[in-house]
């Protein structure tokens, strides 16, 4: 993992990380410490998730150093709040075994959907919160996820501390242009979860545009999407369960798309599209009060 990212506090990130999301501790942990034996140093991870422990684990099992590796969480919609904010940090910080996050973020702008109406004030405050947190030395930088133009503009009017990456569900068939295009117009470095696509076609494998230029560049229709996001300037966070895979996304630096094939897939029809959205829907999901 040679290739990096300047983020704009001059920070260097590597191009691919790795995602943690949703596997039981004893698998997340191998896999994580199979994920650190092929090269992978960035991962990502979130209280959401419950996969913190197993990273923290995981980590410190493997022997690496800890500034050696770089660590992404976020605190959910519960945990959002000046006073709410500290204590999820705080059990972020346990759950981990480390005493600071590289990066830590804001996972989902609103808490009810279109039916909040104070998600800029509230925004505003968890990120206040979250500045005081880097002054004091706990967290590196700041980072945002799931949120579109009009909801990082408000961070943007409102913060000290600017924030350096912004997560979203990007890739062939849902590649947001005009959300990447404001972060990168902003100094915000855009992220990829979900790099792969979601949803029955399984990373858009029946999709006959990617059929077709995984048979032209002789690649894996997975390293075909890694390569996209990556020429568009996107840090993507693929999951993998098992050393092929793992490989497999990491070795996407020794071709190159043309731009008319980019073209082709940023115009694809939306595909493998998860389904939420951060002014409407809601992930039916709760972090679990248990996950302390």
């Amino acid at each position: 993992m040679n290739e990096y990212y300047n983020l704009s506090d001059g920070f260097k990130i590597p191009k691919i990380g790795y995602g943690t999301y949703n596997e039981e501790f004893e698998n997340n942990k191998k896999a994580i410490l199979t994920a650190i034996e092929c090269g992978y140093r960035f991962f990502d991870t979130a209280s959401l998730y419950e996969t913190e422990r197993s990273l923290g684990s995981a980590i410190r099992e493997s022997g690496i150093a800890r500034e050696d590796v770089i660590i992404e969480t976020k605190l959910w919609i519960d945990e959002m709040g000046y006073d709410n904010a500290k204590k999820a940090l705080e059990k972020s910080l346990n759950r981990l075994q480390t005493d600071y996050i590289d990066i830590y973020m804001i996972h989902w702008p609103r808490q009810t959907g279109a039916e909040d109406e104070d998600w800029k004030k509230l925004d505003v405050e968890t990120w206040h919160s979250m500045e005081e947190m880097v002054e004091c030395g706990k967290v590196k930088r700041l980072g945002l996820s799931n949120f579109l133009p009009h909801h990082l503009k408000n961070i943007l009017d409102n913060c000290t501390i600017r924030p350096v990456v912004d997560q979203l569900e990007l890739h062939p068939g849902y590649s947001q242009e005009a959300a990447a295009a404001y972060c990168k117009e902003n100094g915000v470095l855009p992220m990829a979860w979900s790099p792969l696509g979601r949803g029955r076609e399984n990373a858009t494998i029946g999709n006959s545009i990617l059929v077709r230029l995984a048979e032209k560049y002789g690649r894996s229709i997975q390293q075909i999407n890694l390569r996209f996001l990556l020429q568009k300037g996107i840090l993507p966070i693929p999951k993998a369960a098992s050393r092929e895979h793992m490989m497999d996304n990491l070795n996407v630096f020794d071709f190159e798309l043309s731009s008319d094939d980019i073209s082709m897939l940023a115009c694809m029809p939306q595909t493998a599209w998860l389904g939420e959205h951060p002014d409407f829907v809601i992930p039916d999901r709760k972090s679990n009060p248990e996950n302390v």
